[in-house]
């Protein structure tokens, strides 16, 4: 997952959804234990034991943020692979973009220069170039000016290697996913691991894509249907920063639906398209909350419209975001904690080593007592102590 590119922020509107959305109130009451009251150990005792579909997942959630990316180069089955073996509940796998041929892939934008080895590819020079992406400038390769067969030939490296030199040690190492691939390996998983694999694939810039002729939603869905992973208990929740991406996939499948809510001043690319004036400050009103509500299950909020920081980046007191989306049955996602200093509030970073781990327990322990019902994050074995230490209160 990525904003425009406001996600990394913290590194360096339909009908038709009423049936799920009453399933999912249900999974609130049941499984977050935020209307009823419960103890943490209850709720994820709850969650734990409950039927299928969203109930069936501990709370809070550890969702494995393009898979074990604190620890592999991301949106490689290495890091997915990873990001299970370190206990993630969910494995985000991955963002959806598409090949010049249809394909759909996963990498974390539709340029790719920055996380593979294009620039390595001298046969590959001619492609690089400059587009508007979302209204930003943005130079190097993308996935749309490359067949599949093409993509095939790189290997995927680490985006932040500032932060992350350790994982440099796995450039190359990878290709490039599919989406099929993904769907084929989570059916694998399942099995050899006697326990039900999740995934929370994200479509990336579904306006910029269907303006080419490669729209997402439908390829998603029908990729979906043909795994039989296209109905309100299947294992795939999806999300999009652009409502309308949702409310399009609400349509075309019954899944687990979430919409990706940036900085409170921005604006889904899709509402600037359409001259939709509202911001995302618009959309966590208790107004937005209950629209988005009559098509999606849930948010998935930066960590800022949680809990907001002050000028010197330390954390303040908590919005009524977590209150306002229970009160209309909505779960709660937030993204993304990591465990290097620059990517922590101020108030629990340790030195000033960029690659250097701060007091990050302490600041799962604050989000979660906001009472979010899960979080992305690059760190899975981290979230899961971090939960363990929460539940036993």
């Amino acid at each position: 997952m990525g904003s425009q590119d406001a996600r990394e922020s913290n590194e360096q509107v339909s009908v038709g959804g009423t049936g799920r959305r009453a399933l999912l109130g249900a999974a609130v009451l049941g499984a977050t234990g935020g209307v009823l009251g419960l103890s943490g150990t209850a709720r994820a005792a709850d969650a734990r034991h409950g039927g299928g579909g969203l109930k069936s997942l501990p709370v809070p959630t550890i969702i494995g943020h393009r898979g074990a990316s604190g620890y592999r180069p991301e949106h490689t089955f290495g890091s997915y692979q990873l990001a299970l073996d370190l206990g993630a509940d969910i494995v985000e796998a991955g963002d959806l973009v598409p090949t010049k041929d249809g394909h759909i892939v996963c990498r974390h934008e539709p340029e790719i220069g920055g996380t593979t080895d294009v620039a390595d590819h001298p046969e590959f020079a001619g492609r690089r170039t400059t587009k508007v992406l979302d209204g930003v400038s943005t130079t190097g390769w993308f996935t749309e000016d490359f067949t599949l067969a093409e993509l095939k030939t790189l290997r995927a490296i680490e985006r932040i290697p500032a932060n992350r030199p350790h994982n440099t040690l796995y450039n190359g190492r990878w290709e490039i996913p599919t989406f099929e691939e993904v769907l084929k390996w989570q059916d694998e998983q399942t099995r050899k691991r006697g326990k039900q694999v999740w995934i929370y694939p994200e479509t990336k810039h579904p306006t910029y894509f269907r303006k080419l002729g490669l729209g997402l939603e439908e390829r998603v869905a029908k990729l979906l249907h043909k795994y039989g992973k296209d109905r309100k208990n299947s294992p795939v929740i999806l999300q999009s920063f652009e409502p309308s991406s949702i409310q399009r996939l609400n349509k075309l499948v019954d899944n687990p639906l979430v919409v990706l809510l940036s900085g409170a001043t921005t604006r889904p690319w899709d509402f600037v398209e359409a001259g939709d004036p509202r911001t995302v400050a618009d959309l966590i009103t208790r107004a937005g909350l209950r629209e988005i509500a009559g098509y999606a299950q849930g948010i998935g909020p930066t960590l800022d419209l949680v809990i907001p920081k002050d000028a010197n980046g330390n954390l303040t007191t908590p919005t009524t975001l977590v209150k306002d989306a229970h009160a209309v049955g909505l779960i709660l996602h937030p993204y993304t904690m990591r465990n290097e200093n620059p990517f922590l509030p101020a108030n629990f970073r340790k030195g000033t080593d960029a690659d250097a781990y701060g007091d990050v327990f302490g600041a799962f322990r604050t989000y979660f007592a906001t009472g979010i019902d899960g979080v992305f994050t690059d760190n899975a074995d981290t979230g899961v102590l971090a939960r363990a230490d929460f539940v036993k209160g």
